[in-house]
């Protein structure tokens, strides 16, 4: 039987596509340096580590990393935080993307549509630390904006960055408004390969705007909404250490202290490398059985990514 895919053939694409591959040459780099070599050190999390005798030298510990971290006050406080603050995260900032894209592709006039697409997208570009400055400032107890109107109302100051529910309403509030304006840009993308004849069916057909949001352009971005749906659960362990890191205060602490505060604060401060590298190898492993268990339910509605 002749080969389908013959060496010379085979040498003919490679060459074709060398500008290609020296372009991808630095992203391979990037991914091979930066995130599989250091999958290396999760061996830290099975061994007694100490400077002295680095990552192989050090003696094996088993699984003793791991009891004592689960042995520890605070660990059930901290992975509760972070599941909590991630599920909230999830809830409130995944559909944002979509609706805002949703009413961008409504917007007729160009030059409005591509002014708000600016605007909702430049939080994207703002560090947690510029983000995190405005927000204090917005909601200082002493000098914040919304403070000045409170007090005009009400006559005392309400400490927003001080109590756990309001504290919480804007960590929330201010992730989304952050991250929203860059999912509006893949979902506008995905919303352009949609036929516009289908619109045009329908308005003959009679449906309204209701009808044909609910039967062409859901349907149309479906699998982009389940792709990024499965990788954002991949990190419902991954709070993030900035945001938290800016906002956070003592007085909170018990609904802010989250899985990186907590690697940054008992691992990199207190120098417990293997507790804290046993708390990163679980929050892994819980990233991947919840990317594993939203794949195999995607796949019976057969959008899974593999």
């Amino acid at each position: 039987m002749e080969n389908a895919f013959p060496a010379d053939k085979f040498r003919k694409r490679l060459r074709q596509n060398i500008p290609l591959l020296i372009m991808f040459a630095p992203v391979l780099a990037y991914y091979i340096v930066f995130k599989y070599l250091p999958m290396g050190g999760l061996v830290i999390a099975f061994k007694d580590f100490n400077m002295r005798d680095g990552i192989f030298g050090s003696p094996w510990a088993g699984l003793r990393n791991f009891q004592l971290l689960f042995m520890g006050s605070g660990t059930l406080n901290v992975i509760w935080n972070t599941f909590f603050l991630s599920i909230l995260r999830l809830v409130a900032g995944f559909p944002a993307p979509i609706i805002l894209a949703i009413l961008l592709n409504e917007v007729r006039k160009n030059w409005y549509k591509k002014s708000i697409q600016t605007i909702i997208y430049l939080p994207h570009f703002f560090s947690w630390v510029i983000i995190g400055g405005m927000v204090i400032s917005i909601f200082s107890q002493e000098r914040g904006i919304v403070n000045h109107f409170v007090k005009m109302v009400a006559g005392e100051p309400y400490p927003f960055l001080y109590k756990p529910a309001s504290w919480i309403t804007i960590f929330i509030l201010s992730g989304v408004w952050k991250a929203a304006g860059f999912g509006t840009i893949i979902y506008l993308a995905s919303l352009t390969a949609i036929d516009p004849n289908l619109y045009e069916a329908a308005i003959i057909d009679g449906a309204n705007k209701w009808k044909q949001l609910l039967h062409i352009t859901l349907p149309g971005i479906k699998s982009t909404i389940i792709i990024l749906f499965i990788l954002a659960t991949g990190h419902i362990m991954e709070v993030g250490f900035d945001q938290v890191f800016v906002l956070q205060n003592p007085v909170v602490n018990g609904v802010a202290d989250v899985i990186s505060t907590y690697i940054y604060r008992i691992g990199l401060q207190g120098g417990h490398f293997s507790i804290t590298a046993a708390m990163g190898f679980f929050d892994s492993l819980v990233g991947l059985v919840l990317v594993l268990a939203t794949n195999a339910i995607a796949r019976k509605f057969g959008e899974g990514l593999w």
